[in-house]
């Protein structure tokens, strides 16, 4: 009799541990599904005066050391303008020395992207040193698919991923309009 009465009390226990665990899943797929993704990238256009568009991609990633970096890919102009791949750390945490060239690197392939910060009349003079501009056009003409790349800033983080939807938009800046 004690023995039925324990095995009854232990699938009971069973159950409800089920019950529970099938409940979580449930409530954690829910919220997965009617939760905004939070992570997407747009390409933003606005007008900053009357004949110049600008489009632009903004991002804030981590590197491997959990820095966050604000990635901005941007072409001020008509489609067809060049595009500039800005990165911004936190002012004061990093001084990033010019020139210093950008490594990309995705499977067997590398670029070596130029520093063209000082280019760039504002970020010549900022004191800050937070910001790099490169010149991501090899990249972007060497792409023929939106794969996740890893940057590499040396002398500032070693691993930056990008994942596939960043690049995507990357990719689609060249020729955005609105």
């Amino acid at each position: 009799m004690a023995s039925a009465e324990l095995s009854s009390s232990h699938r009971f226990h069973g159950l409800l541990v089920l019950k529970r665990a099938l409940i979580c899943l449930l409530l954690a797929v829910v919220l997965l599904l009617l939760t905004p993704s939070m992570a997407q990238a747009h390409v933003l256009a606005n007008d900053s005066d009357e004949e110049t568009l600008f489009v632009r991609s903004l991002e804030t990633l981590r590197d491997l050391d959990y820095h966050s970096w604000q990635v901005v890919a941007y072409r001020q102009g008509l489609p067809g303008e060049p595009v500039v791949l800005r990165i911004v750390g936190f002012p004061g945490k990093v001084r990033l020395k010019h020139p210093t060239k950008l490594l990309v690197h995705a499977g067997r392939r590398d670029w070596a992207l130029d520093d063209i910060t000082l280019a760039n009349p504002q970020l010549a003079k900022d004191q800050r040193e937070a910001a790099a501009e490169f010149d991501p056009q090899p990249l972007l003409d060497d792409l023929t698919n939106n794969r996740p790349l890893r940057m590499e800033l040396p002398g500032v983080f070693t691993e930056l991923p990008v994942p596939p939807y960043v690049v995507a938009e990357w990719r689609s800046l060249p020729m955005a309009t609105k």
